[in-house]
């Protein structure tokens, strides 16, 4: 019901109170010494952890998720595996490597192979199409969320939940598009989509019919971020019988080794003394979107840098 810290032996309550410092003079007040207080929060089984002094109202999660993600029950979902990435580089550098997918195609073959974000197009938009026709029957909703950055309701309520379809002949995210574990909650069958999820700046997900892969960014130092990802399954599902666990967590484990070399690589380009950005493309939309918020929040920043300017006419 206690810990004590290792160094010079102040003892607390779990609670964070202060409860035993030897050796203090009679005038040093305990009370006044405890351990920060950070807010925390639990929604459909996930435990949020926030350390501002003041963060967003909690509730805005809440009100703009809760429908959305109540048909995955999440609150009765299990951990089937944990996977932590270090990366030599910092994490607004990880961070926008999730953010676009411009380099999914030539850099992740693996995901391009199941996933359509990766060669957008008329296409794409019709697969997207026919996939929410089939989501109220399976069970999943049509409203769309996104609200980030600057345009998410208080500083740091990032919000999406967008859905984008899967190459005909894939059903969720494996090697060979084939499901990997039992449908979860109250989904009753394969939509042909997978749906991105973002809560904050650095918490994103991948919500599948059968399984969910959250991301979580952490800094490190300057020069060091680590990236954890947490794979979810159905509650009552059990290893070896309803899923393998090498082949649920394959793609986004090749996909993340791949990520960090490519991070890693960035880094070192970065750290150039001839580096120039460069515009970005159509396709990262959503990193410029980032961008503008990352300036903005530093202050004095340019109404548009040249790094957030399109390509083409």
């Amino acid at each position: 019901n206690r810990f004590t810290c290792p160094y010079h032996g102040w003892t607390y309550g779990l609670d964070g109170r202060l409860l035993v410092a030897a050796y203090m003079d009679d005038a040093f007040d305990k009370s006044k010494h405890g351990l920060k207080t950070i807010h925390c929060e639990e929604f459909q089984g996930l435990i949020f952890v926030n350390f501002a002094d003041e963060p967003a109202p909690f509730s805005i999660f809440e009100q703009e998720l809760g429908e959305v993600l109540a048909p995955y029950d999440l609150a009765h979902t299990r951990v089937a595996h944990r996977q932590n990435y270090p990366i030599a580089a910092n994490w607004k550098l990880s961070v926008e490597n999730y953010q676009e997918c411009y380099h999914c195609a030539p850099s992740h073959p693996e995901y391009a192979r199941g996933h359509a974000l990766a060669k957008p197009g008329a296409r794409t938009s019709e697969l997207l199409e026919q996939a929410f026709e089939r989501r109220p029957a399976c069970g999943l909703g049509t409203r769309q969320v996104d609200k980030v950055y600057q345009d998410a309701r208080a500083f740091g309520a990032d919000v999406v939940y967008d859905a984008y379809p899967l190459w005909n002949g894939h059903r969720t995210g494996s090697e060979d598009g084939q499901p990997v574990a039992p449908l979860l909650g109250a989904i009753k069958d394969y939509d042909g989509s997978c749906t991105d999820l973002q809560c904050g700046p650095v918490l994103f997900g991948l919500m599948y019919p059968d399984h969910v892969v959250l991301y979580r960014f952490t800094p490190v130092d300057l020069d060091h971020s680590s990236c954890d990802i947490t794979w979810l399954v159905r509650g009552d599902a059990v290893e070896g019988k309803d899923y393998d666990l090498a082949k649920l967590t394959w793609l986004w484990d090749v996909t993340t080794h791949a990520d960090k070399r490519i991070i890693e690589t960035n880094a070192k380009g970065v750290a150039s003394s001839h580096y120039r950005p460069g515009p970005l493309s159509s396709m990262e939309t959503f990193l410029g979107k980032f961008l503008a918020w990352y300036l903005d929040t530093l202050g004095d920043a340019p109404a548009q840098p040249a790094a957030l300017r399109q390509a083409g006419p």
